[in-house]
């Protein structure tokens, strides 16, 4: 496991911030030992979650370019036609994975291809199970087209998420699995695909992103 480069900064302010606090405690407090140590035992599980939320596990990753594979970790919980208004104006099959706070939060392409879009929208903080979070809230849009088939992901900042990364660039060449992005605290993907795709999840299934088979392309 490794620690993804965006959790830097964060790791080490809280690191920091706990550290005068509790150093301020032990020294102006001496008097109360189980509040100090409470304190500390609560501020060593909070940095370790801190730490958990921007780790990459070791994965062996699922490479097969006829099979959109899961762009995040979490837990299905969209599986619809809906009408996708921004790049396609049509009807697509629409698949969403909502991360928590707990799930690795690290995004990555679904499949290869050429970036055809990579748009950024201010917005809302809805939560992220929100119908409308896919719309209104702070989100990333890229679509990647492979010659046969062009996928939009949507990655959706939810209530907490106040910061969506993404690395990609209209034009770039991606390869299914590299890194697309990272999403701070707790969000969601949605994965737009042609309708008629079959898909191989199921609701409330739960994901790993880099692994799991989403849909096999026609």
């Amino acid at each position: 496991m490794t620690i993804h480069r965006e959790g830097t900064a964060t790791i080490t302010l809280v690191f920091v911030l706990l550290a005068l606090l509790n150093g301020a405690l032990f020294y102006w407090l001496p008097g109360a030992p189980v509040l100090t140590w409470t304190v500390l035992a609560v501020s060593v599980v909070f940095f370790l979650f801190i730490v958990s939320f921007f780790r990459i596990p070791a994965r062996e990753m699922k490479q097969d370019e006829q099979l959109v594979i899961a762009p995040a970790d979490g837990k299905v919980v969209v599986i619809e036609e809906t009408f996708e208004a921004e790049y396609f104006k049509d009807k697509r099959l629409q698949v969403s994975i909502f991360m928590s706070p707990a799930n690795v939060h690290v995004n990555r392409n679904p499949i290869s291809g050429e970036v055809k879009l990579s748009q950024y929208h201010a917005g809302k903080y809805l939560v992220a199970w929100h119908p409308k979070s896919s719309t209104e809230n702070e989100r990333h849009t890229v679509v990647i087209g492979n010659g046969k088939q062009e996928i939009l992901v949507r990655q959706i900042a939810g209530a907490l998420a106040r910061r969506i990364v993404n690395y990609l660039k209209a034009g770039m060449q991606v390869r299914q699995n590299e890194e697309m992005g990272f999403i701070k605290f707790g969000s969601r993907v949605d994965i737009y695909l042609p309708v008629g795709t079959k898909v191989d999840v199921a609701l409330e299934q739960t994901v790993r992103g880099g692994q799991t088979v989403i849909a096999k392309l026609g």
